[in-house]
Order: C-alpha cells, then structure tokens, then sequence
C-alpha cells in the first residue's frame, strides 16, 4: 500500500469513522491525492464528497470546493467540523466582517476546505486572495451546472474552465450525480478537464423503490402513501407551481402531517426556518417546488413523492435521489395523468428558449414518459437510459412486483384519431371520448357528431378506460395537447403513421382497467438482529443532543450508525470507536453519553 492511500485510509477512520472506502472511492482519493485531475460521476448517495474531502486533508494546503447553493455549502461544513475538520463557507449569507475572518484564515492556511459560490471563485478580488494560498485541491460539485443541455445551467458554471489557467499545478475535480452522454461530454470540454481521469459508479440505487402510477384523486393517493407507509417519516413531496405547494401543505397539515411549504416565492426568514426544521428535526415532511433542491443532504429522508411530472429523466433521478442516502430502504413515489404531460409539453413548446433548446427538452420529456409507461422492469429502462444495462429485473419497482400485461392497440388508437380527425382537430379529450363511447350530450347533437362514422365506435372501454388510451398516447406523441387552445387535440406527424397501418400500437391493459390494487408495505427498514426498542432509545438521545448542540440529528449520527450501535451493544470506548461512522472527535464527544444508555438497555 502506498503511503499517500495508508495516510488516506487512516483519514477515513479517524476523521470520518469509516474502516473501508466504497467503490471506487479509494481509487479516486489516490489519483486525486497523487496530483491527478477526475471526473467523478457517482449516483446521489454515493459518496462524492469523501472524493474531495479526504484528498484536501491528506495534501498540503487548503482544499478550494465550489458548490453552487447556500445550504449545500452551510450543512457540509457543519458536518465537517463536528469531525474536527477545519472548514468554512464564504458565501454571500455572511456578514462582511465573518468573510473577511474567513478570508484571513484562508491566506493564512488555517482551514483545511473553504466552500464558495462560482461568482465567487469568479471575482477578481477573490483570486487575488487565493493566488496568496496554497490550494491541495479544487472540486466542482454539481458540475452538470455547466451543461446548457442540463437540468440546472447556471451560466457561470461555463467560466471555471478558467481555473486551469490560474492554478495550473493544482489537482481539479468534476463531480455530479446525474449526466447523460452529451453532458458528460460538455462538461469535459467546458472545464477543460480533456486528460481528466474518468470515474464511475452504476446509477442504480436499490434501496429505493420505485413507483409511477396514474393520477385518481391525487392528494387522497398521496395521504393514504404516507400514513399506511411512511407515517412519522422525513420526506419530500414535489410540487410544480408554488401555489399547489401552499395548497399541498396546508391539506396535509390538516390531515395531521407535520407538513411544511418551500418554494422561491417566499420570504427567505420562512424559507430558511422551514429548511431548517425540516433538517433538524424527524418526521417532517416538506412540500417544495424544484427550488427545494440540491442544498439538501440530509440523509434520513425515507420518500420523495411527486405529484407533478418532472421535466427530464435527469431530473427525476436528482429529485428522487434525495432519498435514502444513508442505503436504508425508501420510496420514489410518483402520480401523473394527461393533463401534466400536456402542460410539461406546452411550457417547453411556449418558452423563449432557443429551438435546439426546445427540441432537446422535449426529447428529454419524452425519455421521461417512455419510463412512466414501461410494462418492463421501470429500474432497467431507467439505467438503459444512461447506457447502464441491469442483467435481471430489479424486483423494487411497481411493474416488478406486480407485472404489468399489454395488448394490441393499435386500433383503439386509429378509432380515436379517426375521431380527432373528423372534428378538425378543434375539440379535447372530454368531447372525443363521448364521440368514442357514444354519449349523445348537447355538445355532440349541435355539432352533429352523432352522425359521424366514428360515434359509439369504441365502447370496448368506459369513459376511463379512454382517459387512459389518451394519456398514453399523448405519451408517446401519437395525439398532441394545444394548451394554449383551450387543450385541443391535434395530430401529429406520429398520427398518420398510425392511421396509414404503418405503425403499432402496443398499451398497458393494467391502465386501461379501473380498480385500485394494494400496493405492497415498504421493506422493514431496520437490519436483522437490531431491537427497535433500543434502536428508539438511541434515536431520542441523538435528538436531545442535536437540540443542545443546534445541529441536525444525522451530523452526530447516521441511522446506519445508530442501527449498529444497537445490534452490537458496545460496552466499552474501544468497541464504541469500532462502530461505522463514529470517528475520534465524536468518539470522545459523545462517547460516554451514549456507553451510559447502552449500558441500562
């Protein structure tokens, strides 16, 4: 072993607590610690911040991380110092007069890792600062920022190419969670990052279930998800307008979810007192717009949840990957009906954005649908999605556990462009399905539908069973949705392929049918051999101690920690310090405290 990855590995357990990296972690710490350059791409939960964190402690200097968010900033350097790590954030929520004492730390090599925003790292003013320091390392965090392609550009992600040029001689790291093909290759060429090392990891996350299912009453799908499943659990539910959050949140609360809004449009005290509860505290649930994003590194959250469709495939990964970091077993839960596919659709068509933007959107939109409507397993169409191939189905996603069937329905879909068809593209889906199954309403008498070849054609299925044949086709382009004509149907050039025979048509018969399954309960969450009684008691005491200290209760122990705890029992100091996650500082922090309670149990 050489001795840069023996100081690495003695780091690992004396700072962070850890006897063994995760793949391929230690790889990447001994090329980064050697004055190599990477491009780490590790699913959320997967370890990134080790990769940077470690190689600044075990080279000379102090380690530069540009993070493009406030909280995230904020919430790594407080768990950093309670590791005895010297760490600080220097970002435009300080007062001038703490930047400046940063600063001056900084010069004076007194920190090991300093966090800062692009427009920062930017600023003339502060190169100057850090041309007098000496730098081990400089990570960009959510590097997929620079992809005007991405999910999150921010334009001057573009700029740190730059860096290269000023600091030469300092080792540079790329690191996100969620890139396809094209961003990955922008991001390379952006930050200059050409003879970069290139790590990756699969992007498959297995504690987390999966589940995508049909629109019925969202709100009451959605309360039912979370006392049968989830009752007392931290999660996130995704909302895409501000006011269904307030909305959202107000019902739930209601309901007797501890439930708590987050969006952009309010005041930034409340914004700051909601997050804050929401990661010091258990059982809170938030109900967010995207800007409840990447800040978040709370690892105890048990469920995302959204009601509204996300934009790309990228993003669902981003938003559902804030649950389950500490690998315990959690929930992406999601509901979708036309109606979002049609206002997802209009929203990009109607933007002001470049039409390559538009079309790489839409394209985006459509990868995304194409996983909502999968009759195979939803775990291999979403890895086959990053070039990631998953050998058997996963058996942790809805259509695994229970399998979805399909049928031929290529001519229920000519029947219903055929109807589309006939009344000039001038009516929506309400009006055509009473063409389809033959309700003779005032509407069809006085536009005399009811004489047309294709009225009563389709009474194979009821009036949801229609809804459903839509939705997917609007899915699958086969019938477009002109919001900004009152949600007309309209044909698209997919359209004429179907009604020339040119083109098949397969459907999911479970959406087609109407009555509600049982899902099935969540996984136990705690390990083999562990008591919840005691694994209870330890939670409270980590509670009572992340209220004196004013810190979130994972920054002084993980779950997985606390899990361990009460399956060996440690009864000594030395088989305290022996447990995962607990380093030198918390050993001796919090070491007694906790030998104390497990010593009565």
């Amino acid at each position: 072993m050489s001795d840069v990855l023996h100081k690495a590995r003695r780091v690992l357990k004396d700072v962070f607590g850890y006897d063994e990296f995760r793949l391929p972690q230690e790889e990447i710490v001994e090329h980064v610690c050697g004055g190599g350059d990477a491009f780490v791409l590790l699913p959320t939960g997967g370890g990134k911040s080790l990769c940077f964190q470690i190689p600044a402690l075990v080279r000379e200097g102090t380690g530069l991380v540009v993070s493009p968010l406030i909280a995230l900033m904020d919430d790594q350097v407080a768990a950093l110092r309670e590791n005895g790590v010297r760490a600080a954030a220097i970002h435009s929520g300080l007062d001038a007069k703490t930047s400046w004492r940063y600063e001056r730390e900084l010069e004076e090599g007194k920190l090991d890792l300093v966090y800062v925003a692009p427009e920062r790292v930017l600023s003339e003013r502060f190169q100057e600062v850090l041309k007098r320091t000496t730098l081990s390392v400089i990570a960009i965090d959510e590097a997929h920022c620079v992809s005007q392609w991405g999910h999150d550009f921010r334009p001057e992600y573009v700029q740190l190419g730059q860096l290269v040029d000023i600091f030469p001689d300092v080792p540079r790291m790329a690191l996100t969670a969620t890139a396809d093909a094209p961003t990955r290759a922008e991001i390379v060429e952006k930050l200059k990052l050409g003879d970069a090392k290139v790590f990756t990891r699969s992007f498959n996350r297995p504690n987390i279930r999966l589940r995508i299912g049909i629109k019925d009453e969202p709100r009451k799908q959605l309360l039912r998800f979370l006392k049968d499943e989830h009752r007392g659990d931290s999660g996130i539910v995704y909302r895409m307008s501000r006011a269904e959050v307030e909305k959202t949140a107000e019902w739930l609360a209601k309901e007797g979810i501890r439930a708590l809004p987050y969006h952009a449009g309010m005041n930034a005290a409340d914004r700051k007192r909601n997050q804050e509860t929401f990661i010091k505290d258990e059982g809170v649930v938030m109900v967010a717009t995207i800007a409840f994003g990447m800040g978040i590194d709370k690892p105890d959250v048990r469920f995302v949840a959204h009601l509204d469709l996300p934009k790309s495939v990228e993003a669902y990964v981003q938003e559902t990957g804030r649950a389950g970091r500490d690998g315990l077993a959690s929930d992406a839960w999601m509901v979708y009906g036309l109606q979002d596919i049609a206002l997802v659709r209009s929203m990009i068509q109607n933007s002001e954005a470049p039409e390559e933007r538009k079309r790489v959107e839409l394209q985006k939109l459509n990868s995304l649908l194409g996983l909502c409507e999968t009759a195979t397993c939803r775990r291999q169409a979403l890895l086959s999605y990053f070039g990631e191939i998953l050998s058997e189905p996963c058996d942790n996603c809805d259509t695994c556990q229970d399998p979805v069937k399909t049928f031929d329905g290529t001519q229920a879909a000519q029947k219903a462009l055929s109807a589309v068809a006939r009344t000039g593209q001038f009516f929506g889906v309400a009006h055509t399905i009473d063409i389809l199954t033959g309700n003779e309403t005032d509407k069809i008498r006085q536009n005399g539908h009811d004489k047309l070849p294709t009225f009563g054609v389709g009474k194979e299925f009821d009036k949801s069973g229609w809804n459903a044949v839509l939705r997917q086709m609007v899915a699958m382009d086969l019938v477009g949705v002109d919001m900004a004509r009152y949600g007309r149907l309209v044909l698209t050039q997919s359209s004429w392929d179907v009604l020339r025979g040119n083109r098949k048509v397969e459907f999911r018969s479970d959406a087609i049918r109407t009555a509600k399954k049982e899902k099935k309960k969540l996984p136990v969450v705690l390990g083999s051999g562990v008591s919840d009684a005691v694994f209870q008691k330890l939670r409270a005491l980590r509670m009572e101690i992340a209220k004196e200290q004013g810190l979130p209760p994972y920054v002084v122990f993980s779950d997985r920690t606390l899990q361990e705890m009460a399956s060996s029992h440690p009864r000594t100091e030395v088989e305290f310090s022996q447990i995962s996650g607990v380093g030198g500082v918390k050993a001796s922090r919090y070491g007694p405290r906790f030998l104390e309670l497990l010593r009565t149990l």
